[in-house]
């Protein structure tokens, strides 16, 4: 399935029905009285999350959401039908925003939530509504108010405890595809990946945590760059990030540009996501001169205090003891 993590949507309630203006005509009775009944209400437009759902794809199609109009009101006091509610449905993690002022309107984070995005028009009164000591026989009723309507945006954020960060060709899908059952698409070109790749990791028996492979950062991300800023948001929800270096000599890049590289984009994107906990890892000790590069890595890092644990994803050597670091 295409993953689309955003969309415009138009969502209209539905109008209040008019009331009815009806007088009792009846055999043998004299003064037949009003009997107008009121309108039914318009119903809401509602989105609901949905675990089924892992895109918003259908909402690139689809932009138009219309909920019923109440029914009129009838005579012998009998009052319309109330117009059908519209479930809209979203994937869990999805973010709804006012387009105009940006303002976010609601966080759906669980499943079944719900959220009434436009409440319905109440219906008008009949004329049975208005009699009164002085005015046994009104000859008026009110008509359905219009139902609301807006432009929204949404905007998917994905949900998961751990997120992978790394330059193109890190390692993080053969990763993500060595500690779960998440079977993602790997290559030796750059852009591998270019939707988020979310998989399960069990540990210590039934204990699971779920890990997220993070696509399109590179230097100038936050600007645009490359994929841009379309997946560094996905970071934002996640509580711990896995930092993978690549130890592959290059002559251009080495491991410590890398990180201070990421690090700047995720401090220019947001504060608050520069500041969750990392954990650095260190990639490729299988390949050959790896050792060399490690250790230069390993001392800038112990200068820094920050510990670092080596890994191949693609034998799985020490990826035992960083799924349990994770945990």
């Amino acid at each position: 399935m295409q993953f689309i993590d955003e969309a415009k949507i138009f969502v209209k309630s539905g109008k209040g029905g008019n009331g009815c203006v009806s007088f009792r005509r009846e055999k043998f009775v004299a003064k037949g009285g009003p009997n107008g009944g009121d309108g039914g209400n318009g119903g809401d437009v509602v989105i609901i999350s949905d675990s089924q759902m892992s895109s918003l794809l259908d909402h690139r199609y689809k932009k138009h959401y219309n909920a019923k109009n109440g029914e009129n009101g009838r005579g012998k006091d009998q009052h319309g039908k109330n117009g059908a509610d519209l479930i809209v449905p979203v994937p869990i993690g999805t973010i709804i925003k006012n387009l105009e002022t940006d303002e976010i309107l609601g966080d759906l984070t669980e499943d079944k939530q719900r959220l009434i995005m436009a409440k319905g028009g109440r219906g008008g009164k009949g004329n049975s509504r208005f009699t009164s000591s002085t005015n046994r026989a009104p000859r008026f009723a009110t008509d359905g108010k219009d139902g609301e309507e807006f432009e929204i945006g949404l905007e998917l954020k994905i949900l998961a405890d751990v997120g992978i960060l790394g330059f193109p060709n890190a390692g993080k899908s053969t990763l993500i595809s060595k500690i779960s059952a998440a079977k993602p698409k790997i290559a030796d070109y750059p852009f591998t990946t270019l939707v988020p790749n979310l998989g399960v990791v069990e540990y210590g028996g039934y204990k699971t945590f779920i890990i997220a492979d993070i696509p399109g950062i590179i230097e100038g991300a936050h600007e645009g760059v490359g994929l841009g800023i379309q997946f560094l948001k996905h970071v934002e929800r996640t509580h711990l990030l896995i930092h993978m270096l690549d130890l592959t000599p290059m002559p251009d890049r080495t491991p410590i540009d890398d990180y201070e590289k990421m690090n700047n984009e995720l401090e220019s994107y947001s504060k608050e996501l520069s500041l969750k906990p990392q954990i650095v890892v260190l990639n490729k000790i299988d390949i050959m001169d790896s050792e060399k590069t490690s250790s230069e890595v390993e001392n800038y890092f112990n200068y820094l205090g920050v510990e670092v644990l080596k890994i191949s994803a693609i034998t799985g050597e020490g990826t035992k003891d960083l799924v349990y670091k994770v945990a």
